[in-house]
């Protein structure tokens, strides 16, 4: 029964203390930059659809007979679309520490 109460206790402080850092980094990172309408950040499922599909189109290309020019647009076009996509939120990253400690519990609830 302490054993597990006290798993319990050192779960919650973990937990906490890594929400407690995540919230300082991220107000951190909006004094720097001005706010933005969380409505702008974020995109639709069906501009992903096409952005995923105009990847596809560009990955499925005979760059051949390309010239370098050419071949450097797609490949800012790839990156514009890769950033767009990834500043448009919906990806949660957990630390290996985190995730260690997540795994260990399973193991031992279960």
């Amino acid at each position: 029964m302490k054993k597990t109460s006290l798993l319990i206790i050192l779960m919650m402080f973990v937990w906490c203390t890594t929400s407690v850092t995540a919230a300082t980094v991220e107000t951190k990172e909006t004094d720097k930059t001005a706010v933005a309408s969380s409505n702008e950040n974020t995109l639709t499922k069906d501009e992903m659809k096409v952005l995923t599909l105009r990847v596809e189109e560009i990955r499925d290309m005979d760059k051949t007979d390309m010239t370098r020019v050419e071949k450097r647009e797609l490949r800012n076009e790839l990156k514009a679309i890769k950033k767009e996509m990834r500043d448009s939120g919906g990806v949660v990253y957990i630390g290996g520490a985190t995730l260690i400690l997540i795994i260990i519990l399973i193991i031992l609830l279960v």
